[in-house]
């Protein structure tokens, strides 16, 4: 029982030197700039392994040197109501869950028709003395498609500190250090170092980076189109990248771009 007992303090103890380890860490960004993110140093690893070179692109810029066009495009597609939560959107999570559950039914019934369709076919070609049918690989490996309710702080959150595991312990992580940001930085500080950190592709990190692949300008000249095409592309840069000038990026980058007076900024 002591023993446990002990087990049991060490943890208590380690979690909280984590938790103000994260603590001063964000405090030490209201004045200083982060040099990198647990996600790019993940990316860098994985671009040196698998492709034997890193390519990569950022730049910072102040605040005030990114287009405020991006900001309220970035604002509208990926958390309209960024100014005025408190970190989190409760609501949009439980919709996001719920909607996720019921992609994975949808998935887990089409599988299981899948594998019943296979082994009738199986007692088919047996009863035949046919060659037995290959097994419906794709139907089985299928996945559902996750949605997020992720807030701009969340997503800093996980940027900056987090892996990309998906549990309980680490969901939770994410939601102290979120409030961590909110309390420490502000929304101002929270969307600029956002901003020049996010993905905008494979090894295209930050405003700046994104301005001068996609369309060879500085962020700080970005009009409301081009703006809000970079805002669509942040949910999955890499596929996004491919093709850029896509009917539905432009499409939904118009759309974005119609709206950017109403968004207000911090």
């Amino acid at each position: 029982m002591r023993s446990a007992w002990r087990l049991f303090v060490l943890i208590v103890l380690g979690g909280i030197a984590l938790q103000l380890y994260f603590v001063a860490r964000i405090a030490l960004m209201t004045v200083v700039n982060p040099q990198s993110t647990t996600f790019q140093r993940s990316e860098m690893f994985r671009l040196a392994r698998d492709k034997h070179q890193v390519l990569w692109s950022q730049e910072w810029r102040p605040y005030n040197e990114i287009s405020d066009n991006l900001k309220r495009a970035v604002i509208a597609s990926e958390d309209a109501n960024f100014v005025d939560h408190s970190g989190v959107e409760w609501e949009a999570l439980r919709n996001a869950w719920k909607r996720n559950n019921q992609a994975q039914v949808k998935v887990d019934r089409a599988r299981a028709q899948a594998q019943a369709r296979h082994e009738r076919a199986l007692e088919r070609a047996k009863a035949r003395g046919r060659k037995m049918p290959e097994p419906p690989a794709r139907a089985l490996a299928a996945t559902p498609k996750v949605i997020g309710g992720s807030t701009i702080t969340q997503q800093l959150a996980k940027n900056l500190f987090l892996s990309g595991e998906r549990n309980f312990l680490r969901k939770g992580q994410e939601f102290a250090i979120t409030f961590m940001l909110e309390g420490l930085l502000g929304k101002e500080r929270i969307l600029g170092i956002y901003l020049n950190n996010v993905e905008w592709g494979e090894g295209v990190f930050g405003a700046q980076a994104a301005a001068r692949h996609y369309f060879h300008v500085d962020a700080s000249q970005l009009s409301a189109t081009p703006a809000g095409r970079l805002a669509v592309m942040l949910p999955a840069p890499k596929r996004f990248e491919k093709n850029p000038q896509s009917g539905y990026v432009a499409g939904r980058g118009a759309t974005i771009a119609a709206r950017l007076l109403g968004v207000e900024l911090p």
